[in-house]
């Protein structure tokens, strides 16, 4: 890659507004020294066709997606790990760091499990100084993670537990106010069987005559929700 060829980066946000932050910040320094270039897609399908001919073509150094994407034309929401699969899939040497508002536990390990991306910043903690860092770390091969994302890898590797993703789901779900009853449209099991996971849950929490209540707290100091 040649000094003058520009440093590649793809941002993938439906706030139009965020995009233009980025880009304008972006632009304003070098990375490795290279020239910052930044296109920008507002939905699902324009990243993946900008991800498409950059396959084929010029690759990028690094991707920035949201989790949340709308459809072309649609106010449906569509998942962020979709196109993050697809990018590791079509441009494997492209670094992929997700900026997003999610800033639970649960929904951050669960990103890093299935998708495996370089970096995570919750929106609510970027500021010009340390997008910049970003990727200037991502781009030496170094992950880079804000504070709460980071703060919920170090609180899930303490706990090495037997959860499976039943488990999981479960937990998170109960967290955010899905009755039990309910549970049966999220996890693979029925409702007999959820409600076992429960008793299990509180026997590895050690909480067993407590409530569900009670289940989330722990669960939610313990780092997995």
């Amino acid at each position: 890659m040649s000094q003058t060829d520009p440093f590649r980066i793809l941002a993938v946000d439906d706030h139009q507004m965020t995009l233009v932050g980025y880009k304008y910040i972006l632009e304003e320094f070098e990375c490795q020294g290279r020239k910052v270039r930044v296109d920008i897609a507002s939905n699902y399908e324009q990243g993946k066709n900008k991800i498409e001919i950059a396959s084929k073509s010029v690759a990028y150094d690094i991707l920035l997606f949201d989790l949340q994407l709308k459809l072309a034309d649609s106010e449906n929401l569509y998942t962020g790990e979709d196109l993050g699969k697809l990018a590791k899939e079509l441009l494997p040497e492209a670094k992929l760091v997700f900026l997003s508002t999610y800033s639970d536990n649960y929904r951050i390990n669960s990103l890093l499990n299935n998708v495996d991306p370089d970096g995570y910043m919750v929106k609510s903690e970027i500021d010009q100084s340390n997008l910049r860092q970003m990727v200037e770390s991502v781009s030496n091969s170094i992950p880079y993670y804000s504070r709460t994302a980071l703060n919920a890898i170090r609180r899930r590797m303490a706990n090495d537990l037997p959860l499976d993703e039943n488990d999981k789901k479960i937990l998170y779900h109960l967290s955010v106010g899905t009755k039990t009853k309910d549970l049966v449209n999220f996890v693979t099991l029925s409702l007999a069987g959820i409600e076992n996971r429960k008793r299990q849950l509180k026997r590895i929490f050690d909480i067993e005559k407590q409530n569900d209540q009670a289940l989330i707290a722990e669960a939610r100091r313990r780092g997995f929700i």
